[in-house]
């Protein structure tokens, strides 16, 4: 009987949906949910070391643009333009992948495939995965908060060499977004002091 009643309890936690996926297939489906073609919109909380910020992110694929009070970030998928409010001044850059994932929370979609183990919990209604390098580039490690049901992650924690920083996420949702947005545009900031560090 005592056999008969661990075989049933072995039965339903090694078919009950919590063990029937893996990280990766998670992570998959959590690509896809963030990957919408015409782009998504989100608010974000940035804490980390004596650094708190806040803002909106908008993405369309490998494209992004991210606005804080003090700043606004835009990439096309290969140049950076990051404006600085209070200097009035436009940094152009072609940022490292590791870079990328330090402004856009939502890139390790595209990092986790390749050079990254992961391993992932089930604590309450979310999973929390575990990406950890395997490769001497990139970040580190990093934790992602994913809702199980819809797949849209609420929370990255990301570990840099000063130590870790952490982005909440909320008001996901899928919106039309233009390419133009993803681009600086100089006639918006007509007295910028422009600095190209290609």
């Amino acid at each position: 009987m005592e056999k008969l009643i661990t075989l049933l309890l072995f039965s339903l936690f090694a078919f009950s949906p919590i063990s029937a996926q893996s990280a990766k297939e998670v992570l998959d489906k959590t690509a896809a949910a963030v990957s919408n073609k015409s782009g998504v919109t989100a608010s974000f909380t940035l804490k980390g070391g004596q650094m708190s910020d806040n803002g909106t992110i908008s993405i369309k694929g490998r494209m992004f643009q991210v606005t804080t009070p003090d700043a606004i970030i835009w990439f096309d998928g290969k140049t950076q333009w990051t404006y600085m409010k209070k200097n009035d001044e436009v940094n152009i850059a072609n940022p490292t992948e590791a870079e990328i994932q330090a402004i856009n929370p939502y890139n390790f979609i595209y990092m986790y495939k390749k050079g990254y183990s992961y391993t992932m919990e089930k604590k309450g209604g979310n999973y929390e995965v575990h990406l950890q390098q395997t490769q001497k580039k990139g970040l580190r490690e990093m934790y992602i908060v994913i809702n199980a049901k819809t797949y849209i992650p609420s929370q990255i924690r990301i570990h840099h060499k000063k130590g870790w920083n952490t982005i909440d996420i909320r008001d996901f949702k899928k919106a039309n977004l233009s390419d133009s947005m993803f681009r600086f545009n100089s006639k918006d900031f007509p007295n910028a002091e422009v600095i190209d560090l290609r």
